[in-house]
């Protein structure tokens, strides 16, 4: 690996993971260009990354998840009590449960997750799925405009917790999914941009921790630590930068741009590769 890869990887996965357009997917198509030595390095390198933009998550929304901590403890307090009406929970400790039930179909990936894995070694697939995340995206902000508002409940965070297990296959944007759930199932867009950010961070975690032990496996090429360190801290400058854009573009327009991107990089990829 060379510095501008390690760079450019960065920049890729900072920006992909937050904006609606599929950092798997990017990642995958990247990989395709810049051999990175063998299959543990590359493994390795994604660690990084999303740990970097984890670290990202929890700096932009640092007086949330300070604030949910507390919050998660009482939950569970409550639930030991036997006291299961959610009407005698305060907001943050709903909005824990919430989180906790977003994450729950995840689990389900386990089932697959290899298989899965496997496909981003076919950038023809990855581009495919790419142009099928332009036109969810599509969808969504259609049909955000015609569904009742209504806040977070159970059952609509298990509903965008669906689409986040649907995102797990390369070229479905993670944050673009539960984004588009959180539409479907009548958020407002600040609170289904909110709430796709905080379910990312026990996702994100949960997959990088299933994957040390296939990192610890075997050690990465001498020289490229630095290099993979450097990526790391492009994909958190970047990350930071793409996270303020989306808020702010979800405050004041639709997703339309990033769905026409999705489907142009994907049909260029089909071509291509």
């Amino acid at each position: 690996m060379t510095l501008l890869e390690a760079v450019i990887c960065g920049l890729i996965q900072g920006l992909t993971e937050f904006l609606p357009i599929s950092s798997s997917g990017h990642l995958a198509i990247a990989h395709s260009y810049f051999p990175m030595g063998t299959e543990n390095g590359n493994l390795t390198f994604d660690l990084l990354l999303h740990l970097g933009t984890l670290i990202v998550v929890f700096a932009f929304y640092y007086k949330d998840v300070f604030s949910l901590i507390p919050s998660f403890f009482t939950m569970l307090g409550k639930l030991f009590r036997g006291k299961w009406s959610l009407a005698s929970w305060s907001r943050q400790e709903r909005y824990v449960l919430f989180l906790i039930v977003a994450t729950v179909p995840m689990a389900a990936a386990l089932l697959f997750r290899e298989r899965v894995e496997m496909l981003s070694a076919y950038p023809k697939i990855v581009g495919g799925i790419l142009i099928l995340n332009g036109f969810v995206l599509m969808l969504a902000d259609f049909m955000s405009k015609r569904v009742k508002k209504r806040d977070v409940s159970a059952f609509s965070a298990f509903g965008i917790g669906l689409f986040q297990l649907a995102a797990v296959v390369p070229g479905l944007s993670r944050s673009g999914s539960t984004i588009s759930g959180g539409l479907l199932f009548g958020l407002e867009r600040e609170e289904a941009v909110k709430f796709s950010f905080m379910m990312s961070i026990p996702a994100i975690l949960g997959a990088n921790l299933l994957n040390i032990p296939d990192v610890l496996s075997t050690p990465v090429a001498s020289g490229d630590l630095g290099y993979y360190l450097i990526g790391m801290a492009a994909a958190m400058i970047s990350g930071f930068c793409a996270m303020k854009l989306l808020v702010y573009i979800s405050e004041r327009s639709k997703f339309g741009f990033f769905a026409y991107y999705c489907i142009a990089v994907g049909t260029l990829t089909l071509v291509l590769a």
